[in-house]
């Protein structure tokens, strides 16, 4: 786990079992009592430490909540799958399951509506989440290009641009659909949003279309197969890795 001291805060070296134990009762008073009745003396308690403990480690609860949110998207790790399309479904589902948590889902939804009147609140969950999981993006996209299914950008600043880009369409997407939607990010939801974001929408539709015309060909044949089904480019089924 990273250490978080806060910026300008000197003493004694903290201890990481501490941390642990704090960040560990915070997210477990999340789930108890909710971000309205969740207090530092509580977590304090339940972490078996002194509240000036806390204090010392952090300003206030919001950055609190922040950083034991944060350790649960530490959590995510690139799978590889053998292919940028499996991959990219393995990263939305890790990504979905988390937010299903209920301790993600009140932390985060809260933190994010608080940091809308705080800006150093906003920069610290850029800081702790969001430039922390962009590194996803950054191996993956550099095993795509090793595979040969993704071209290697010559100039870094467009590289670093798309990679944003690439991070927010999947996370907006995942973070939409699990907390403001409220929908299953599924496995079939992870294919079609893989599909999307590999082909863009008018090739996802095309592809769509041809597949249908396909089945509908198979079936006026008497559901003799005409040949392998062309395969997107990137994309494997998962269930198959």
């Amino acid at each position: 786990m990273q250490s978080r001291t806060p910026a300008g805060r000197t003493g004694r070296p903290r201890s990481a079992a501490a941390d642990t134990a704090i960040l560990a009762a915070t997210r477990a008073a999340l789930v108890e009592l909710g971000w309205s009745k969740l207090t530092l003396g509580d977590v304090a308690t339940r972490a078996g430490v002194a509240k000036t403990t806390l204090y010392r480690r952090w300003a206030g609860k919001n950055e609190l909540v922040v950083d034991a949110v944060a350790e649960l998207f530490d959590e995510l790790a690139l799978p590889d799958r053998g292919s940028l399309g499996a991959d990219v479904e393995g990263v939305v589902l890790q990504l979905a399951a988390i937010l299903d948590r209920p301790e993600a889902k009140s932390g985060l939804m809260a933190v994010v509506a608080e940091s809308t009147r705080d800006e150093a609140l906003r920069e610290r969950i850029r800081a702790t989440i969001v430039d922390r999981q962009k590194r996803l993006v950054t191996v993956g996209r550099a095993r795509a290009q090793a595979r040969g299914e993704l071209p290697v950008e010559s100039d870094s600043g467009d590289a670093a641009r798309t990679a944003d880009l690439i991070f927010d369409m999947v996370a907006g997407a995942v973070v939409h659909r699990s907390l403001v939607s409220a929908e299953p990010a599924d496995a079939e939801w992870a294919r079609s949003l893989t599909r999307v974001l590999l082909l863009g929408l008018a090739g996802a539709a095309a592809a769509e279309g041809a597949a249908v015309e396909s089945a509908a060909a198979e079936g006026a044949a008497g559901g003799e197969s005409t040949g392998p089904a062309r395969p997107v480019p990137g994309e494997r089924d998962a269930a198959t890795t």
